[in-house]
């Protein structure tokens, strides 16, 4: 009985590896080959070919420094300017070195805005026909 299952066995074993051998399967069908599709050029060297190497320990050639580049990068760098953003620039003045160190200081006045926006945003809606502004004094 044991002879029988075994000798079975071995004869389905043989008969499902035989289908994976035959050209006929899955892989042995007729397809185009990828790589022949399509002319590759060959490779060519440009016949005016003027870069020269580096020399040692010579500096790259950038302009400028990462900073000086950041800053043309964000605000436009050197092109003109309309005469609207000139006017205001000229309004603007020059403002103080230690202004940043004047900011944070505690007798520096302020605004606190974020009640007031969110009172803004929290008043009920209307046609505006009856508003009033309070003024706290």
């Amino acid at each position: 009985m044991v002879k029988t299952h075994t000798l079975i066995l071995l004869g389905a074993g043989c008969a499902m590896l035989s289908a994976c051998g035959g050209n006929g399967g899955i892989l042995g069908r007729d397809r185009p080959d990828e790589f022949a599709v399509q002319r590759q050029a060959p490779l060519v060297v440009p016949p005016d070919f003027n870069l020269v190497p580096p020399a040692p320990g010579a500096p790259r050639p950038t302009e400028g420094t990462a900073s000086a580049q950041a800053l043309d990068a964000l605000f436009g760098g050197p092109a003109p300017r309309s005469s609207v953003e000139s006017s205001a620039i000229e309004r603007a003045g020059t403002a103080d070195p230690g202004i940043r160190s004047s900011v944070g200081d505690a007798g520096t006045n302020t605004v606190a805005k974020g009640r007031v926006t969110r009172d803004i945003i929290a008043a009920p809606e209307g046609d505006g026909q009856v508003t009033q502004a309070i003024i706290p004094g």
